[in-house]
């Protein structure tokens, strides 16, 4: 052991550590898993209904702070809900086919946005996943899995659609969401995927919450047809953590649903630990946030639950939070396909580190200090642990042993004054005789990289806040709607469309039309009439 004694300057302020905890970066003997990304999740249900409703600049900045490389989260993975004509926790998200004869690829918003995700970041990862069905594919009952080969068509023509109308290519797909799967189903996917030249797409399962978060892995190691189908496991909220039979697979392992957290401080501290812990705990190389952007009414289950704020397209309002840039310290410094190196873990102090490489001389390292009451995610309980200030040495061995300096990002979490500073460049760090010392603070979030491209982004403030206007009218005399959906309607059970009654030869010629008639394969419990909201409700 080696044993330090240094002054930190942080800031305007002088700190000094003793007693310091000493770390051995190194990949001489070989590296860890391959890191494939930080990403969000638009959908489960409606969750980006209001982002399309508002007007230019402020809807490309909103995506700019979620994609734009090198700007604020530059998120490497979209995931987006099939839509299925249900509820699926904030809304309806319509499907591309309402009826068995019926296909529309230009409904709802969900290939708009995996769109400008491309747009901003052509290397983006797009994910598929449905959370309800329409009624046709159940034949009268609430399951997909009786006629499967219809079930497999059916998402199988999304992704067709999402390619043929809109030069989308999809990466994986999965099953049903928190549902239990089926293995003649998935074989039936696998299939007809093969069968129509998309063998290269991969499925991921299964996407389930607790206490069936990894059940699959086990089941995948009994039965060796389900092994083959699988890709990537898939797991919901996993606190951290995997099971032996997971890491038993060797499959990817990912927290495809994750997070779920009031925006806040708090909400940030909760994101900034779990993006490194899902890989020291539970060797997870991918943490997916539900949701994208809170841009539903906030009035609806699990409010501003999202990477950033987005609620108020009439008045263009929105809020960067502080996930967007502990988001930022991993995504900015890293891309799918580096490796973690084997030498990660938690520091004796409290708090974790990882580092990765592309295996071609970069090196990043992200430490995080979150305290236990600052960084309470919404679910799983978080057990007690301690943090305390402390003074940490690496040493960089193996291809890092020639590293001269490191590029310093630092985010300060001050719950006392509520001063927080986020994603602050601090002078280069110099790395001598191969090692080099930092001083952390508690509810702190650092990146030391040799990336050089990272930034803080920023567009002009939004303008402020505003309500609901207490007059408003909508007469649906739209002739080539951009959306299917009127602005600020909310779907909550079945789905409402722009509708041109030709037969009228009155006032309601343009009329928002209810368009589902079948009860959907549902995945939470629908209402037994159509509801869509509006503006301020209680």
């Amino acid at each position: 052991m080696y044993s330090s004694v240094v002054v930190v300057y942080t800031a305007a302020l002088c700190v000094c550590f003793t007693d310091g905890d000493d770390y051995i970066l190194d990949d001489k003997l070989g590296l860890g898993r391959t890191f494939d990304g930080i990403g969000g999740l638009s959908g489960g249900g409606a969750t980006s209904r209001l982002l399309v409703n508002y007007a230019e600049p402020y809807r490309s900045q909103i995506l700019d702070y979620l994609f734009k490389p090198n700007f604020g989260a530059s998120l490497h993975i979209l995931k987006v809900e099939i839509g299925g004509d249900a509820q699926t926790t904030d809304g309806t998200e319509p499907s591309h086919m309402h009826y068995e004869n019926d296909e529309n690829y230009f409904r709802g918003y969900e290939w708009w946005l995996m769109k400008e995700a491309k747009k901003r970041n052509p290397n983006i990862t797009l994910i598929g996943l449905p959370w309800a069905f329409p009624g046709w594919i159940g034949h009268e009952k609430s399951w997909p899995y009786d006629f499967p080969d219809v079930t497999a068509k059916y998402v199988v023509s999304w992704i067709v659609g999402a390619k043929q109308y809109h030069d989308l290519d999809i990466h994986y797909i999965g099953i049903w969401n928190e549902k239990k799967y089926d293995l003649n189903y998935i074989k039936v996917l696998r299939d007809t995927l093969d069968r129509v030249g998309f063998s290269h797409i991969a499925i991921i399962a299964a996407d389930g919450y607790k206490p069936d978060d990894w059940q699959i892995a086990s089941d995948m190691l009994a039965e060796p047809l389900l092994f083959d189908l699988i890709d990537v496991i898939g797991a919901h909220y996993p606190g951290t953590e995997t099971v032996m039979d997971a890491l038993k697979t060797g499959k990817a392992l990912w927290a495809s649903e994750d997070f779920s957290t009031y925006n806040d401080d708090v909400g940030g501290g909760c994101w900034a630990r779990l993006l490194n812990q899902n890989y020291v705990n539970g060797r997870m190389t991918a943490t997916i946030s539900w949701n994208l952007l809170a841009s539903y009414y906030e009035k609806l289950p699990f409010g501003r639950d999202g990477l950033m704020t987005a609620q108020e397209p009439w008045s263009g309002n929105y809020v960067v939070e502080s996930p967007i840039w502990t988001t930022a310290h991993t995504t900015q410094f890293t891309q799918p396909g580096w490796s973690y190196l084997q030498t990660v873990g938690h520091l004796k102090s409290g708090g974790s580190y990882v580092a990765l490489t592309d295996r071609r001389g970069n090196l990043t390292v992200v430490i995080e200090t979150m305290t236990h009451n600052d960084s309470v995610c919404i679910r799983p309980p978080l057990p007690p642990y301690d943090v305390t200030p402390c003074n940490v040495t690496f040493y960089l061995k193996g291809s890092f042993a020639s590293i001269s300096q490191l590029q310093v990002w630092r985010t300060k979490f001050d719950f006392k004054t509520n001063k927080h500073v986020f994603l602050q460049k601090l002078d280069s760090v110099k790395v001598s005789d191969g090692f080099f010392t930092l001083g952390l603070d508690v509810d702190e979030v650092y990146t030391l990289s040799t990336i050089t491209t990272a930034q803080k982004g920023t567009h002009p403030d939004p303008p402020p806040s505003a309500p609901f206007p207490k007059l408003y009218e909508d007469d649906f005399n739209v002739r080539n709607p951009s959306f299917t959906e009127a602005p600020h309607f909310a779907d909550q059970t079945g789905v409402f469309e722009y509708f041109k009654n030709l037969t009228d030869p009155g006032p309601h010629v343009y009329t928002l039309r209810q368009v589902v008639t079948q009860r959907p394969v549902t995945w939470a419990t629908d209402a037994n009439q159509a509801i869509s909201i509006i503006g301020d409700y209680s």
